[in-house]
Protein backbone atom coordinates (compact mmCIF):
# COMPACT_ATOMS: atom_id res chain seq x y z
CA UNK A 1 0.00 0.00 0.00
CA UNK A 2 1.36 3.26 -1.06
CA UNK A 3 1.35 6.60 1.51
CA UNK A 4 -0.55 9.15 0.77
CA UNK A 5 -0.71 12.96 1.98
CA UNK A 6 -3.93 15.21 3.08
CA UNK A 7 -4.18 18.71 1.96
CA UNK A 8 -6.39 21.12 2.86
CA UNK A 9 -7.70 24.00 1.70
CA UNK A 10 -6.24 27.10 2.68
CA UNK A 11 -9.37 29.60 2.68
CA UNK A 12 -11.88 27.33 4.52
CA UNK A 13 -9.87 24.87 6.19
CA UNK A 14 -12.36 22.09 6.07
CA UNK A 15 -12.07 20.43 2.71
CA UNK A 16 -8.88 18.07 2.62
CA UNK A 17 -7.80 16.10 -0.47
CA UNK A 18 -5.71 12.94 -0.60
CA UNK A 19 -2.83 12.14 -3.02
CA UNK A 20 -0.35 10.08 -3.67
CA UNK A 21 2.59 12.22 -3.53
CA UNK A 22 4.13 14.74 -1.02
CA UNK A 23 4.58 18.38 -1.77
CA UNK A 24 4.01 21.85 -0.02
CA UNK A 25 0.58 22.50 -1.52
CA UNK A 26 -1.66 21.69 -4.33
CA UNK A 27 -3.55 24.58 -6.29
CA UNK A 28 -7.31 23.43 -7.24
CA UNK A 29 -10.83 24.52 -7.19
CA UNK A 30 -12.47 23.80 -3.41
CA UNK A 31 -15.51 22.28 -3.71
CA UNK A 32 -16.55 23.42 -0.66
CA UNK A 33 -16.26 26.81 -0.95
CA UNK A 34 -15.53 27.51 -4.51
CA UNK A 35 -12.49 29.48 -4.98
CA UNK A 36 -9.72 28.32 -6.54
CA UNK A 37 -6.86 28.31 -3.89
CA UNK A 38 -4.10 26.87 -2.28
CA UNK A 39 -4.53 23.05 -1.04
CA UNK A 40 -1.64 23.11 1.92
CA UNK A 41 0.18 20.07 3.03
CA UNK A 42 -1.92 18.93 6.14
CA UNK A 43 1.87 18.50 8.12
CA UNK A 44 2.27 22.43 7.19
CA UNK A 45 -1.72 22.99 8.83
CA UNK A 46 -0.60 21.10 11.72
CA UNK A 47 2.22 23.03 12.82
CA UNK A 48 0.70 26.39 12.20
CA UNK A 49 -2.32 25.31 14.17
CA UNK A 50 0.23 24.50 16.67
CA UNK A 51 2.29 27.63 16.62
CA UNK A 52 -0.91 29.35 16.98
CA UNK A 53 -1.81 27.71 20.05
CA UNK A 54 1.29 28.00 21.76
CA UNK A 55 3.40 31.05 19.83
CA UNK A 56 7.07 30.82 20.13
CA UNK A 57 8.66 33.11 22.35
CA UNK A 58 11.45 33.87 20.31
CA UNK A 59 9.90 36.96 18.59
CA UNK A 60 6.18 38.16 18.10
CA UNK A 61 3.91 35.53 16.92
CA UNK A 62 0.85 37.48 16.96
CA UNK A 63 2.44 40.64 14.96
CA UNK A 64 2.75 38.37 11.26
CA UNK A 65 0.45 38.16 8.68
CA UNK A 66 -1.07 34.83 8.34
CA UNK A 67 1.00 34.40 5.33
CA UNK A 68 3.84 34.47 6.88
CA UNK A 69 3.22 32.52 9.94
CA UNK A 70 2.10 29.64 7.06
CA UNK A 71 5.81 30.47 5.61
CA UNK A 72 7.31 29.83 9.09
CA UNK A 73 5.33 26.52 9.66
CA UNK A 74 6.16 25.33 6.34
CA UNK A 75 10.14 25.56 6.86
CA UNK A 76 9.42 23.98 10.01
CA UNK A 77 7.22 21.29 8.85
CA UNK A 78 8.81 20.77 5.73
CA UNK A 79 12.97 20.84 6.16
CA UNK A 80 15.09 19.94 9.04
CA UNK A 81 15.05 24.11 10.64
CA UNK A 82 14.13 24.78 13.87
CA UNK A 83 12.38 27.67 15.44
CA UNK A 84 16.27 29.01 16.03
CA UNK A 85 16.62 29.31 12.08
CA UNK A 86 13.85 31.48 11.92
CA UNK A 87 14.29 35.21 12.51
CA UNK A 88 11.73 37.80 12.22
CA UNK A 89 13.24 41.19 10.86
CA UNK A 90 11.24 44.51 10.64
CA UNK A 91 11.01 45.30 6.73
CA UNK A 92 9.24 48.86 5.22
CA UNK A 93 5.89 48.36 3.99
CA UNK A 94 4.39 49.95 1.47
CA UNK A 95 1.67 52.23 2.47
CA UNK A 96 -1.71 51.17 3.08
CA UNK A 97 -0.26 47.25 2.74
CA UNK A 98 -0.98 47.12 6.43
CA UNK A 99 -3.32 50.16 6.94
CA UNK A 100 -0.66 52.44 8.43
CA UNK A 101 2.78 52.98 7.28
CA UNK A 102 6.07 52.33 8.61
CA UNK A 103 7.85 48.94 9.35
CA UNK A 104 6.06 45.48 9.22
CA UNK A 105 7.75 42.48 10.66
CA UNK A 106 8.71 39.64 7.65
CA UNK A 107 9.56 36.07 8.85
CA UNK A 108 12.92 34.69 7.44
CA UNK A 109 14.42 31.25 7.37
CA UNK A 110 17.20 29.73 5.82
CA UNK A 111 16.06 26.20 4.63
CA UNK A 112 20.03 24.73 5.05
CA UNK A 113 20.54 27.32 8.15
CA UNK A 114 23.92 28.38 6.20
CA UNK A 115 22.05 31.35 4.24
CA UNK A 116 19.26 33.62 4.97
CA UNK A 117 16.14 33.40 2.73
CA UNK A 118 14.66 37.06 2.99
CA UNK A 119 10.98 36.06 2.04
CA UNK A 120 7.63 38.11 1.99
CA UNK A 121 4.04 37.02 0.00
CA UNK A 122 5.02 38.91 -3.26
CA UNK A 123 8.08 40.23 -2.14
CA UNK A 124 11.53 38.92 -2.81
CA UNK A 125 14.51 40.89 -1.87
CA UNK A 126 18.53 40.00 -1.94
CA UNK A 127 20.37 39.36 1.30
CA UNK A 128 22.40 41.57 3.09
CA UNK A 129 26.29 41.13 2.92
Amino acid sequence: MSRTTTYRCLNCLDHAVTRSFDTSHLSRTCPNCDSFERFVNQAVIDRFEALEASPPAEFDWNRLERREKLLVAERLARTDATLADVTVTETERPAGSDGETGNGESAEAGADGSTEARERVGDSTEPEP
